[in-house]
């Protein structure tokens, strides 16, 4: 059974920190391009990642708008991708989502929220003073 959780959410001031964790279970995971998506309050979640990793971590994502702020890594022996969200920005405040999808494409960027198998139930993170 597949299981993907994410942990790491909270409430960070303007500015702060905040490293996000996806934990996975049930699927091979050296084999599945990883995204990072958001849904912001009393917005649908967005269509395409803000972040994503292949397994080989030959290509990062990285939405545009983050400005160098994001970063993703992933722990394969683990079964783990991390995003490490640096200089947060009330604009960020949404539920973050770790999504699966079963391809070893060097390039992840081009996949949609829908090509993605496996979701996991969101971490809240509220960027707030």
């Amino acid at each position: 059974q597949v299981h993907i959780v994410e942990t790491g959410g909270g409430l960070v001031q303007p500015g702060g920190s905040l490293r996000l964790a996806c934990a996975t279970s049930g699927f091979t995971f050296e084999n599945y391009i990883i995204g990072w998506f958001r849904q912001a309050p009393g917005k649908e979640r967005e269509g395409t990642s803000v972040s994503c990793i292949s397994p080989g971590e030959e290509i990062p994502y990285y939405e545009s708008f983050l400005e160098g702020r994001f970063h993703i890594s992933r722990d394969n022996a683990k079964n783990t991708v991390y995003l490490q969200m640096n200089n947060l920005k009330p604009e960020d405040t949404a539920t973050y989502y770790c999504a699966a999808l079963d391809s070893s494409y060097r390039y992840c960027a081009g996949y949609v929220a829908k090509s993605y198998n496996y979701w996991g139930q969101g971490t809240q993170v509220t960027v707030s003073s």
